[in-house]
């Protein structure tokens, strides 16, 4: 079928043209860069082979210890996410569409909260004067302050803060797609709800599980926020290692050596969910979840998983019968005795992603000189030291400016590749695909360090337009994802209809097709703009240190002075983030209301 919007030109091989700008900025700026990384590995100072840094690496219990360490941290958040976000994407997929959109303001606002910001209200949260000791305190459970931060159990909860809202959003689309008559069926022929979850519900997730467990491990393991703030000596992680090989060793042949670990820990986990769903998952695509790529061992895993579930089920149906006789007949049906447990369980997921970041509004205006709960007294001037401060106030107008210009150089390189990879018969869509999701799924560490050097070999190392290229590689797949979900809702018979009544090509589209869709190119041109505002790992090698984005500079006012501004500056990073999200939503509550 032609297009649509654009008017096909020949074969479906035109559609490659489209992305031949995002694919080229891909190849120079991340593939090319990554592969200097794997170089720089396996290079000594000279230029030479040798692998006496990974002999080096794996020689050293300390490196070792960091490495098994990172990974047990990884896996730990990622179990936590999943149990965490599972009830609410749960809930999310079977309330009515303005509960959801209501519901979803909570999950939005921390996702797209800083993870710095997010990480500071934790300091304040764990700290021996913060909210949760004070209350302990006050409460009468303990006598003196328990030790939170600095602790394993601190970077743990930072961790698991900062990733359940993606785990939330990976395992929406997935539930939002399971026909629910299938489960209504399923308790008309007598299976109870424990027998319906596991062997109908939970099989039918499991993409979506995988898929949040895939992308919050990676995450996680080329985390550092948290275990920098949050953790102690014995908690380090191995990006912190590759940030202290560069910024204080200058050693970028032994930092290679990490990031190739690092990587290769990384591909074998892509590799093995590739083989068994397929990446096309990860976009919303669950149609061709298995399908390419591994169908024999996606079939093997699958059948493995149901003989799981139907274990599960028989355990858990004979224990709601056991339960049932023991309680007597006058019992309420499983739905709704499960419903209130349900919110109950996902109100509290809800305090828990929400609270830390609204803990810090209070205290940015308190007259304490330190960070301190509760806070003390009423003052604007830690307001005033942020606007007046030239530090501060240029890290934020530089911010909303590389932000900006983000946004619009993702827009320009993303519309057209999302255009092609809509397009069901394209030659090497699934390579193309890979190619945008890397830096969804590679921890931006590993690119970081890779603009490093190729940067520092083209003369763009703490300049802007540096800075911009960078930020546009994380924020180009968002755009590329965002605008693919739009096309697949958006039916091409308008198209057709005004065609045959006799409107232009170029007056469809602009008339109906542009209309119908901007709705999503706004959500994706949002999405670009806060990835960029909210970027931490590249700004940290790229950025000039007299000039530095607002989270580089929160970064380090966090590392070495812990003074209300820094509640200040993350109070105003919120409110930057969440107006427009609320805007958004009252605007499609209108919308809806118009229809």
């Amino acid at each position: 079928m032609r297009s649509s919007v654009f008017p096909s030109l020949g074969p479906n091989r035109i559609w490659l043209f489209a992305a031949l700008p995002a694919v080229i900025f891909l190849l120079v700026f991340l593939v090319y860069p990554l592969l200097q990384v794997l170089v720089l590995g396996i290079q000594d100072k000279n230029g030479d082979f040798t692998l006496t840094q990974f002999a080096r690496l794996f020689e050293s219990s300390i490196y070792v210890r960091v490495l098994l360490n990172s990974v047990k941290i990884a896996a730990l958040t990622s179990v936590f996410c999943i149990l965490a976000g599972y009830p609410v994407a749960y809930l999310l997929s079977i309330v009515r569409p303005g509960t959801r959109a209501a519901l979803l303001i909570w999950v939005l606002l921390p996702l797209w909260t800083s993870f710095l910001v997010r990480a500071v209200a934790w300091i304040l949260m764990l700290s021996n004067q913060g909210v949760l000791n004070s209350l302990l305190l006050s409460m009468g459970l303990i006598d003196s302050p328990l030790r939170l931060i600095n602790t394993f159990a601190g970077v743990l909860i930072g961790t698991v803060h900062a990733m359940v809202p993606i785990a939330i959003m990976m395992m929406l689309p997935v539930m939002s797609s399971i026909d629910g008559n299938l489960s209504r069926a399923a308790a008309t022929l007598g299976a109870r709800g424990a027998q319906v979850f596991w062997r109908i519900y939970l099989p039918l997730s499991l993409p979506g599980i995988v898929a949040a467990g895939l992308i919050v491990f990676v995450n996680s393991l080329g985390f550092f926020v948290a275990s920098q703030l949050l953790g102690g000596v014995r908690d380090v992680m191995i990006s912190q290692l590759i940030i202290q090989q560069i910024e204080e060793v200058f050693d970028l042949n032994f930092a290679g050596a990490l990031s190739v670990v690092l990587l290769v820990a990384t591909l074998v986990v892509i590799t093995v969910f590739n083989r068994v769903l397929g990446l096309s998952t990860l976009t919303g695509d669950h149609s061709q979840a298995s399908g390419g790529m591994g169908g024999g061992n996606s079939r093997v895993v699958r059948k493995v998983g149901m003989r799981m579930a139907e274990t599960a089920g028989d355990i858990f149906g004979a224990i709601g019968d056991a339960f049932d006789r023991i309680r007597g007949p006058r019992m309420r049906s499983s739905d709704e005795r499960s419903r209130p447990v349900l919110w109950t369980v996902c109100a509290t997921v809800f305090a828990f992603i929400a609270a830390p970041a609204f803990i810090l509004l209070p205290v940015s205006f308190t007259a304490s000189t330190f960070l301190s709960w509760p806070p003390k007294g009423f003052s604007l001037q830690w307001y005033e030291v942020f606007f007046t401060t030239p530090a501060w106030s240029a890290a934020l107008l530089r911010s909303v400016a590389v932000g900006l210009l983000t946004a619009t150089l993702a827009m320009t390189l993303g519309i057209p590749a999302a255009y092609a990879l809509a397009k069901q018969r394209i030659p090497g869509k699934s390579v193309l695909l890979m190619l945008v999701l890397i830096p969804v799924v590679l921890p931006s560490i590993i690119i970081g360090v890779g603009l490093f050097y190729l940067y520092s070999r083209i003369g763009l190392l703490q300049t802007s337009a540096g800075l911009v290229l960078g930020h546009t590689i994380f924020a180009l797949p968002y755009v590329v994802i965002t605008t693919m979900a739009a096309l697949r809702t958006y039916d091409e018979r308008l198209d057709q209809a005004a065609w045959t009544l006799g409107a232009t090509r170029f007056a469809t589209f602009r008339l109906i097709s542009l209309p119908l869709m901007k709705a999503g190119m706004a959500a994706a041109f949002l999405f670009a703009f806060v990835q960029s505002f909210d970027e931490l790992s590249v700004s940290l090698f790229v950025a000039s240190p007299a000039m530095p984005t607002l989270p580089r500079q929160l970064w380090a006012e966090a590392l070495y002075r812990l003074s209300p501004t820094l509640a200040a500056a993350s109070s105003i990073m919120i409110c930057i983030v969440a107006v427009p999200i609320v805007c958004s939503q009252i605007w499609v509550g209108l919308g809806r209301r118009r229809k």
